[in-house]
């Protein structure tokens, strides 16, 4: 795989001692490398403005797959690998990322790997594209991506899904609302779902690789969802995992995006490591600014 070869984040941890940052008991403290597996099936076109594929790999395991050539950006999958790595690492939910090698004899052999971009449609790009990994097993788990709002409210994780996915789109900008997508085991009519955030494509802005910090960026349009805020407090432990975040930590997770996926100008990669870095403390500013919208989504704001 090709990597951008090893260069300095010139990213300096504060001179000032902070007490040590809450930490989940299923997070680790530095970011597990993705793993690397080979399409060999494709399954179905997913929905998004992306186009992404559902395709079954080596593992045993399935996984939606961006294209290099997709109809957004090729920024795209590098956003989609640097953003999940980086939600993983405060200890949201979100499905694991993975390197897909798609053979070029898999999208020439079938004809429905291709983008609907008018006529003629294009075929889908072979070689290294990102994958994230599908959420339980085909036909035992149900996904939805809309819940009326009884069973919204019983969601298991809705507060750290929200509450730190808000934290996470403020920190990296993402400019689109919120994606979430909610899944159950088929076989329990009864039980309650679990959230996960999905399509981290929009973060830094897109292709842009830029900030532009608005009140409304990465809202979940359904509002009940931070019905539990009280305040700054109500964020946390995600607040303080943001600000904690070791520099070291960041840059392992930009070293190994592919140059193929940063565009005209992959260096551009390391001057947004930095600037992320740098707002990692801002974000508690950006969440209160987010009460500017009319209306307040934390109406219960004390």
């Amino acid at each position: 795989m090709n990597t951008r070869p090893a260069a300095p984040l010139r990213i300096s941890l504060p001179g000032v001692h902070r007490a040590p940052p809450v930490r989940a008991p299923s997070r680790s403290s530095r970011p597990a490398e993705p793993r690397r597996v080979c399409a060999l099936e494709f399954v179905r076109r997913m929905s998004g403005t992306s186009q992404p594929s559902f395709m079954r790999c080596d593992d045993g395991e399935n996984y939606v797959v961006k294209f290099q050539n997709n109809p957004q950006h090729v920024r795209i999958l590098a956003n989609e690998m640097l953003a999940s790595r980086l939600a993983l690492l405060i200890g949201l939910l979100v499905p694991m990322p993975a390197f897909v090698e798609v053979p070029s004899e898999l999208i020439s052999g079938d004809p429905f790997v291709q983008f609907e971009m008018g006529r003629p449609c294009h075929p889908c790009a072979g070689g290294l594209q990102f994958g994230s990994r599908f959420l339980g097993a085909p036909g035992e788990t149900l996904v939805v991506d809309f819940l009326p709002d009884p069973l919204l409210r019983r969601v298991k994780n809705l507060a750290s899904t929200f509450l730190g996915g808000l934290v996470f789109d403020k920190w990296t900008c993402n400019c689109d609302r919120r994606q979430v997508i909610f899944y159950r085991s088929v076989h329990r009519e009864d039980s309650r779902y679990w959230a996960a955030l999905i399509d981290q494509g929009s973060c830094f802005s897109k292709g842009d690789w830029s900030f532009p910090d608005s009140p409304i960026c990465g809202l979940y349009p359904r509002w009940l969802v931070y019905e539990s805020v009280r305040g700054l407090r109500s964020f946390e432990p995600f607040l303080s995992r943001v600000e904690d975040l070791d520099a070291s930590s960041l840059e392992e997770c930009v070293r190994t995006i592919p140059v193929e996926w940063c565009g005209d100008h992959p260096e551009q990669i390391w001057d947004l490591a930095q600037r992320l870095y740098d707002r990692r403390r801002h974000v508690r500013q950006l969440i209160v600014n987010g009460m500017n919208t009319r209306p307040n989504p934390f109406r219960n704001w004390q």
